[in-house]
């Protein structure tokens, strides 16, 4: 049988190239890539559900979305040396295969726990799924159509995050929550078969030395500090608090000294030689600590507080995915035209109004207000997110480009598991001091409501302080090295 790419080749030499020639393949990485980003918002809406199901406190449902991150950051720095060892349809079909089954074990868990173990094994799978897919979808597009054909790909990019709570919620309330993970199995084997028959088998390349040492310190540092913030968001003092924080900061010193010593590091520290990059950088995990730990915050306020139901909060989030989805492309212009610092400018200072305005929510909060206040979140989100990606790529030493991506992937997971371990930490501290001494009715719906609005104040707080650091960041240096 002949080599898919090889046919692909040959038929673009007699005949001008069209998206027909791909749009099988294609459509095998969209699917799986979809199905992975999808997964990443629908259990936001369904947490509420989770706690009550389970019985089990908000502090440790959470864990169910911040060891689902942890793993994704995990595995993402090993996609391009498995890909280069095992070639990439292989470990692309083996990663949505292990993503399906992940979904499938937990939508059957019995337990609080048994639902983290079984998200870790869903996120191990999934982190591999889009930078595998990407390298895929660019060796397969001419160089003079790439644009385009990533363009394409770049809309389960846009459609997932606005299609998740929506579907969530759909699921939950007329369904059951275990669907938000069962749904996934048609779409898994619908992947792999798309996969199977119409992905091309790339020429393996020789894989670099693997980086075991940075492998096993890595997940352990993030894991523990993660756990720490998590515990600290209770009492900073706490045995548990100290101990993740300890261990955690110990594994982490040592897993940047062991990268720095190699020379093809798990994750590629060099590129913070470059100050642009580490200005960038730096902004963009403030920017996405204020981003993902309020992502959590409105489905359980608008459930906990407002008394909605899942799919109501599903489609009262849209707002913010249309914000996003709105202001991404216009960033993309605005920043061709002027650089990074006016877009990012305007979207820290949308989600910083955004943030500070919902610290004022209550019990009684207008739903329009709270749409319009999401809208704002999406549009800061559009215009800050493409305009700080493009930043640190160009800000990246040259000589690095390739290896930084891995790097950038990797810590905004590890960025999310800390925002949502440690908002949720701090909602449920807040919880509990905010508590009137005689708990009736609407007493205890208002503090709770007071609870919100002190973490969407803390929020607001890091935004502003991200808002504040955007005034510095400048246009990089054009040079061929750093």
């Amino acid at each position: 049988m002949s080599d898919p790419s090889t046919i692909i080749r040959n038929a673009s030499e007699e005949r001008p190239f069209t998206i027909k020639d791909i749009i099988a393949p294609l459509l095998a990485v969209i699917i799986g890539t979809f199905m992975v980003l999808l997964d990443s918002t629908v259990v936001n809406v369904a947490v509420p559900t989770l706690v009550q199901y389970f019985d089990s406190p908000l502090h440790t449902i959470q864990w169910s979305i911040a060891a689902y991150t942890l793993a994704l950051s995990a595995v993402i720095p090993l996609a391009g040396w498995m890909s280069d060892k095992f070639q990439p349809k292989r470990v692309f079909l083996i990663s949505i295969g292990l993503f399906t089954i992940g979904s499938v074990l937990c939508a059957f868990a019995q337990t609080a726990e048994q639902l983290i173990t079984f998200r870790v094994i869903q996120g191990m799978g999934g982190g591999m799924v889009s930078p595998i897919g990407m390298a895929m979808v660019y060796r397969l597009a001419p160089p003079d159509k790439r644009g385009s054909i990533i363009g394409m790909f770049g809309i389960p990019l846009l459609l997932a995050p606005a299609l998740g709570p929506v579907i969530s919620g759909w699921l939950i309330e007329f369904v059951s929550w275990q669907w938000i993970f069962l749904i996934n199995l048609p779409i898994g084997v619908i992947g792999l078969f798309v996969g199977l028959k119409h992905l091309p088998l790339f020429p393996g390349k020789e894989a670099p030395s693997l980086d075991i040492v940075g492998m096993i310190l890595g997940p352990l540092a993030f894991a523990m500090i993660t756990f720490g913030v998590s515990e600290g968001g209770v009492d900073w003092t706490s045995a548990k608090t100290l101990s993740g924080l300890i261990i955690g900061g110990i594994a982490l010193i040592l897993f940047i000294w062991s990268c720095l010593r190699q020379e093809q590091p798990l994750l590629e520290l060099r590129a913070f030689k470059s100050v642009d990059f580490t200005r960038g950088i730096i902004i963009s995990w403030i920017m996405q600590t204020a981003m993902y730990g309020s992502a959590l915050l409105f489905p359980l306020l608008l459930q906990q507080i407002r008394d909605f139901t899942p799919l109501t909060t599903g489609l009262i989030l849209l707002p913010q995915a249309v914000g996003s989805m709105i202001f991404m492309p216009m960033a993309g212009k605005l920043f061709d035209r002027v650089g990074a610092r006016p877009p990012l400018l305007a979207g820290m200072t949308l989600m910083t109004i955004a943030l500070f305005t919902m610290s004022f929510v209550r019990t009684d909060t207008s739903l329009a207000l709270i749409m319009g206040v999401l809208f704002l979140m999406g549009s800061g989100m559009g215009l800050s997110m493409m305009s700080l990606n493009t930043h640190v790529l160009n800000a990246t030493p040259k000589n690095l480009v390739s290896r930084v991506t891995p790097l950038t992937s990797a810590s905004q997971q590890v960025i999310a598991s800390f925002a949502v371990a440690g908002f949720t930490g701090y909602l449920s501290s807040q919880m509990t001091s905010n508590l009137p001494s005689n708990p009736v009715g609407t007493n205890v719906l208002e503090s709770h409501a007071a609870s919100f609005a002190d973490t969407f104040f803390l929020a607001a707080c890091i935004a502003c302080i991200g808002l504040v650091l955007s005034f510095f960041l400048r246009k990089p240096k054009l040079t061929t090295d750093n």
